[in-house]
């Protein structure tokens, strides 16, 4: 059984402050003493699923929750995840993992999840044998159970819930990404094939709750009744039978209370007819502040030069639906591979013959580079 608000473990306080980009700055460092104490109140609270990686604040994440959950060890349930873009050779899978459980400071981890999973890491993570590697280590108890994290489209997402016996996955799922790679189809899909869903980005890594526009904070001001940003986020993902916990990458503790409070409430079904419109309102506002119209539906994939058009545009209207630029040039060149760039674009015009939308996908890309580059 899982607390249906999950830790984050991504977005840890950092000492002297911190902007969302220092995450992935290996300079910057975690304030452990913090951490610990909002681990310790989640936890004293309720909260018992903590979700990390390999990566997170630069390798750092794992190590610090290790340090936070001693003494709670039966009491919580640890998910990390294999960083499969760093895997080159089959001897790396096990090399990872128990690296890993060192950092965790634990004999085992209660979820073992392939990170991030693309299309092309899919192809590659079955061709070098993971399948089978998870096989092994819920043979050994280096792992309970097995799932994978996800960030591609709806269709190959199907694909990998009917690949293995996983017990869970991870998606983002918000209301404004209820259309977004795997989305509300995929959710429903995986729920149907018994598997657990975590949802990850419940508020959109706080673009949600920061920044908001003045005319979508004139809806919340009038609506009834009054609920902060992060609460209507919230309850809207609750309010999905199919999800099994949200995870919430807190950084503060005064975050850890309010959404260990509005947890409270979020049982399915919750949210009533007049709610749920409210909420619409609110994502109609945010799309019509979209630069490109794009849905994300991927009929313009595959690219044959390799780029990733979908996460391009979608990157390239969060710069300006959210104001965070100097994340998102750090989306676009240090967490998106070299070929998947629209700087990689050949310009040879498949992808808009292939558009419900009849974007002008080409000229699109273009603006995406050219505002994303480092000049």
């Amino acid at each position: 059984m899982v607390s249906i608000l999950g830790f984050g473990c991504m977005r840890f306080p950092i000492l002297n402050g911190g902007r969302n980009v220092d995450r992935f700055d290996p300079n910057k460092i975690i304030d452990e003493e913090e951490t610990i104490r909002m681990i310790d109140y989640a936890i004293s609270h309720g909260v018992n699923y903590f979700d990390t990686a390999y990566p997170y604040h630069a390798g750092k994440s794992e190590g610090v929750l290790g340090k936070a959950i001693q003494g709670y060890r039966d009491k919580v349930i640890v998910a990390t995840k294999l960083p499969v873009r760093q895997v080159k050779v089959r001897e790396d899978f096990d090399r990872f993992l128990d690296e890993q459980l060192r950092r965790l400071d634990t004999s085992y981890v209660d979820v073992y999840l392939l990170h991030g999973l693309e299309r092309q890491d899919w192809i590659r993570m079955r061709r070098l044998g993971a399948l089978e590697f998870l096989d092994r280590v819920r043979a050994d108890g280096r792992a309970r159970y097995a799932g994978f994290s996800y960030h591609d489209d709806v269709k190959v997402f199907k694909k990998i819930v009917d690949s293995y016996d996983w017990t869970l996955c991870q998606i983002q799922y918000n209301y404004f990404d209820e259309r977004y790679q795997a989305g509300r189809e995929g959710l429903a899909y995986a729920a149907s094939k018994g598997l657990g869903i975590v949802v990850m980005e419940p508020l959109r890594g706080g673009k949600l709750t920061d920044r908001i526009p003045d005319e979508v904070q004139a809806i919340w001001d009038s609506a009834k009744p009054k609920r902060t940003p992060a609460e209507w986020a919230l309850r809207w993902v609750w309010n999905h039978p199919e999800v099994s916990t949200a995870l919430s990458g807190m950084s503060a503790m005064d975050q850890v209370k309010e959404n260990i409070k509005v947890a409270e409430a979020g049982n399915p079904l919750s949210l009533s007819k007049k709610e749920l419109s409210i909420i619409d309102r609110v994502r109609k506002i945010y799309k019509k502040m979209l630069k490109v119209d794009c849905t994300g539906c991927a009929y313009c994939m595959p690219c044959k030069a390799g780029v990733n058009i979908p996460a391009n545009l979608a990157i390239y209207n969060d710069t300006f639906l959210f104001k965070d630029h100097e994340f998102n040039v750090l989306r676009y060149n240090q967490l998106m591979l070299p070929e998947q760039r629209a700087s990689n674009c050949a310009e040879c015009g498949e992808c808009e013959k292939r558009c419900p939308q009849h974007l002008k996908i080409v000229e699109e890309l273009r603006k995406v580079d050219q505002t994303l580059s480092p000049r």
